[in-house]
């Protein structure tokens, strides 16, 4: 225990370095003469018109799209078809790009989600509102509690699923907001593959029948100066979410939790092409007994289910989990369209019988980024990632972290 904590105290002093010089990135005005990215070259190619671009100060809305086949939970291969939008609802030089994100998948095994992630900024950064929607046909495979479960301790958990997480953030400070959510989680037509019932193979008392409902309000706590998601520039950012699901708005359980993330971009070059390490690192915990199983704190199940490259889905899962990763990231051409990413993560899930981290999880991996839209800096992203018994590659739009 005493280890894992001095651990997560070193994931949070890179957090705490500075760059060569401040950087206001409120203002920073992201320049694409000479950029090149995937339509450019498609407008070469297919002789399309070239491409338009409003004056300043109107608005324009900039689609990535990207069609791929991947592995889904509990096995199997899905057609996903991940669509990106950037927008701008105020200024560029005060206001953030806001983001929508939609990645339908489906195959021809009765799979199938809808989800749908959203962080809208509006003028001037006044206020910041996110959401998260998902409808999921979903097949997972679970191991148990804890860290130390041996790969063939597996089994499938089939379940639909409906989220509504949606939350409003007030601007207090220039990067700093406070705001209140309500998060809402509903399993149901849950089962597992084989004989023994979730119950019994996890030894865990909620949330492990047919179906399990959380209902609860949020505190949001955030501290942003990245201005893109997609591909943040230097910057910082923070975020605390402390839940609380209550009975007397729906939940099954009254239960408590928080989720602290922490993430620190540093550019290593004042100018030219994009020479960068950036790290994160979250602690997600309960606080209180009855947060369903299947809600518990497992890697790769963060808000946007980027954690843990390399390692499977929900391979660890505890009542506390405690993540840390670093990635080196460097543009190959100057003109932007190239670049490649080198990384390596570390988990640890709390043990089931007493709370302790007694395991490190790591895992490590490369990259290769093309880009895709220059105007919102969307990166495919095209990542291998490594770990003990398992190896994956994952594709996507726009950077993990």
């Amino acid at each position: 225990m005493n280890k894992c904590f001095i651990l997560f105290l070193f994931c949070l002093l890179p957090c705490l370095l500075k760059a060569q010089s401040p950087v206001d990135t409120l203002n920073v005005n992201v320049d694409t003469t000479g950029q090149k990215d995937l339509l450019d070259i498609a407008n070469s190619i297919f002789k399309f018109k070239p491409r338009k671009y409003p004056k300043a100060g109107r608005k324009q809305i900039y689609f990535s799209v990207l069609p791929i086949s991947t592995a889904v939970p509990g096995g199997s291969k899905a057609l996903v078809t991940s669509t990106t939008a950037g927008f701008y609802l105020g200024p560029r030089n005060t206001t953030y790009i806001s983001s929508v994100t939609f990645a339908p998948y489906f195959n021809l095994k009765g799979r199938y989600g809808l989800p749908v992630h959203s962080s809208i900024w509006l003028k001037d950064n006044e206020y910041n509102i996110q959401g998260d929607t998902r409808f999921l046909v979903y097949p997972e495979y679970t191991w148990g509690l804890g860290g130390g479960q041996p790969e063939s301790n597996r089994i499938t958990v089939n379940y639909d699923y409906i989220r509504f997480y949606q939350s409003i953030l007030k601007r207090i400070t220039p990067y700093f907001y406070v705001g209140l959510g309500y998060n809402l989680d509903y399993y149901f037509n849950v089962g597992t593959s084989v004989a023994p019932t979730l119950k019994d193979f996890t030894g865990y008392q909620y949330g492990v029948g047919s179906s399990s409902f959380s209902s609860g309000l949020s505190l949001n706590l955030l501290y942003d100066s990245r201005q893109n998601l997609f591909n943040p520039i230097p910057g910082v950012y923070g975020n605390l979410i402390y839940r609380h699901n209550a009975g007397l708005i729906g939940s099954d359980n009254n239960s408590q939790s928080v989720y602290i993330d922490l993430r620190k971009y540093i550019s290593l070059t004042a100018a030219g092409p994009k020479n960068q390490i950036a790290f994160w690192t979250y602690y997600w915990t309960t606080i209180s007994s009855g947060t369903p199983y299947l809600t518990l704190p497992g890697i790769g199940m963060d808000p946007y289910q980027r954690s843990g490259r390399g390692i499977e889905q929900n391979r660890y899962r505890g009542q506390s989990l405690i993540y840390f990763e670093s990635e080196y990231r460097r543009d190959i051409t100057k003109n932007g369209l190239l670049g490649f990413v080198v990384f390596a993560n570390v988990n640890s899930a709390s043990q089931a019988d007493s709370r302790r981290f007694a395991y490190l999880n790591p895992a490590v991996g490369t990259g290769l980024r093309v880009k895709f839209n220059k105007k919102s800096n969307t990166n495919v992203c095209i990542d291998y990632g490594v770990s003990k018994g398992f190896s994956d590659i994952v594709v996507g739009l726009g950077e993990a972290f």
